[in-house]
């Protein structure tokens, strides 16, 4: 199968975008192209590999915004420009990207990377964009700048401490500014973020009859659906490759979904304990 094999790349621009999240811009070459919502495995030799979402693609380069999470990313941190990390993908489903759609993105926390690398890649269609950006507090926002840089987007920042933007939670923002739109046959909503919030999300979606995309974080090992570590309730499907990006239709029959999740052990995890 292409690319199951880590390809040793190097990182050739680093980011430091708060105290606990960096940007790795890291030379693929231009063999692939990566999609807003889709992920690599990032290998590092004797430590670990985990999966990260793309924030970003130029032709040659990915942007993968971390957290700094456990040994792997402990690792990262500490790399330099010029240091190689091993990479296979891309992997997963993504985004749509639709011509005269107007597009609702709505991101909790570090689920705003992948959602700027849809707005970057929507500023090529006729589309218009509003981004809802959400953190605890301020510090935690990302992109701020990079997305009210964006052409055709409104941004919407909602923090639950009231440092920036609205007090409280994005979700009620979104809800606003949706309610508001007497069209909504045009209307795609995409969302990344916690899981609780993604739920939210949804179930406004289904409440209000309008599209959406929702990507779906579930424990991965292998990213090609050899392992069967993200296979999800009730369905059985892996989310490396049925998701993470998956239609509302879908994500309604995912019954685990906001209730609980598997940790690397399969033990179920609930999210409201």
């Amino acid at each position: 199968m292409k690319n199951t094999i880590p390809r040793f790349c190097q990182i050739v621009k680093i980011e430091e975008e708060n105290s606990n999240i960096k940007t790795f811009y890291i030379k693929v070459g231009s063999d692939d192209n990566f999609f807003p919502g889709q992920f690599v495995m990032l290998w590092i030799q004797g430590v670990d590999q985990k999966p990260f979402s793309i924030s970003g693609f130029d032709g040659e380069t990915i942007a993968l915004t971390v957290f700094k999470r456990g040994a792997l990313t402990e690792k990262l941190f500490a790399f330099k420009v010029g240091d190689k990390v091993g990479i296979t993908g891309p992997f997963g489903t993504f985004f749509s990207q639709n011509e005269n759609t107007h597009y609702l993105l709505v991101a909790g926390g570090y689920g705003a990377a992948p959602l700027y690398f849809l707005a970057s890649s929507l500023a090529k269609t006729n589309s218009t964009i509003d981004f809802f950006l959400g953190a605890r507090t301020l510090e935690q926002l990302l992109f701020i700048d990079k997305i009210k840089s964006l052409t055709k987007t409104n941004l919407f920042i909602a923090t639950d401490d009231g440092s920036e933007g609205a007090k409280g939670f994005v979700t009620d923002e979104f809800l606003k500014q949706l309610q508001k739109i007497e069209n909504k046959e045009n209307v795609l909503v995409c969302v990344c973020g916690p899981e609780l919030m993604e739920k939210k999300v949804l179930d406004i979606c289904n409440a209000e009859k309008v599209s959406a995309e929702i990507s779906i974080e579930r424990y991965m090992k292998c990213g090609f659906g050899v392992c069967g570590q993200c296979a999800v309730d009730p369905l059985g499907i892996c989310m490396c490759k049925s998701g993470p990006v998956v239609k509302k239709e879908l994500a309604n029959q995912i019954t685990e979904f906001g209730v609980y999740h598997r940790d690397k052990t399969g033990t179920k995890i609930y999210f409201n304990k």
